[in-house]
């Protein structure tokens, strides 16, 4: 729920100041099908019967360090992608701290408290580490669910992505003019 909200409000500011949805459309991203494919991981890491495969948060993990490492190819590219980077960079230490799982606080951890542990998920305690950037907050709107900092972060930074990218005839970084010589 906070990623589309956080591309509803990229959309809202991006119009309101006077960027556009074609100008969005534009936006090129170098391989896109793998953004694709770490959302897909994730989803099923999540919402599948996959979820209870022992083993599949290492999946998890990779799918998120891809992602990780996409964000970072596409930094100049993409006008603050890099806060989407800081954002899954902040989750995948968490994740790697704790054995490729992201602890959930208790009060916020539903089916968790009767297994411990649910895909890349695992129940935050003594035990477990960083719990600082686990998945601790809850928002008071929208189904209950938690969000660490860095989904506050990664949301935060599609919504700049998207509205910047409105304002912006082709995505990229606005440059000034640049002096282009032959090689010898």
């Amino acid at each position: 729920m906070l990623f589309l909200v956080s591309i509803v409000l990229g959309v809202i500011v991006g119009l309101s100041t006077h960027g556009s949805l074609e100008n969005l459309a534009n936006l090129r991203f170098r391989w896109p099908w793998l953004v694709v494919a770490a959302l897909v991981v994730r989803e099923a890491a999540v919402l599948t019967p996959l979820r209870t495969v022992d083993g599949i948060q290492y999946v998890y993990a990779a799918a998120l360090a891809s992602l990780v490492a996409w964000t970072l190819w596409n930094v100049k590219r993409v006008r603050a992608i890099w806060l989407v980077a800081i954002g899954s960079a902040l989750n995948l230490v968490v994740i790697a701290a704790n054995g490729a799982r992201m602890p959930v606080a208790p009060e916020l951890a539903g089916s968790l408290m009767q297994t411990g542990h649910l895909g890349q998920y695992a129940m935050m305690g003594s035990s477990t580490h960083l719990n600082w950037l686990a998945d601790w907050i809850a928002l008071r709107w929208g189904p209950p669910e938690a969000y660490s900092p860095g989904d506050l972060v990664v949301a935060l930074g599609i919504a700049v992505v998207i509205a910047l990218a409105m304002r912006s005839r082709t995505g990229l970084p606005e440059t000034g003019p640049r002096i282009v010589s032959d090689p010898p």
